[in-house]
């Protein structure tokens, strides 16, 4: 499958992406390369794949989600840009 330039500017539309002239034409070869590759996939034999309602397999344990402080400010707090004591200093968003 290929796409016209009629329809980058529309997917570019859709996107709300402004695409000056000039890019349509290497955005035709993106799209081009990306249809490509999905039309590779289409053509797996996925027969006897299970289909996945998670990233995550369901028998997957998971740990125990507990608060902690880390126990350890210094090593929390070791790549901090700014820092008071143990606290992160972060600009003042609100004035």
């Amino acid at each position: 499958m290929s796409v016209d330039e009629h329809t980058v500017r529309r997917v570019a539309r859709l996107a709300r992406i402004a695409v000056e002239d000039h890019e349509v034409t290497k955005l035709k070869g993106e799209l081009d390369a990306i249809l490509a590759f999905v039309e590779e996939l289409s053509a797996l034999d996925v027969e006897s794949v299970e289909p996945m309602t998670s990233v995550i397999p369901a028998s997957a344990r998971l740990r125990e989600d507990v608060v902690d402080d880390g126990e350890n400010p210094e090593a929390v707090l070791m790549n901090a840009p700014s820092r008071e004591a143990d606290f992160y200093v972060v600009p003042k968003v609100v004035e």
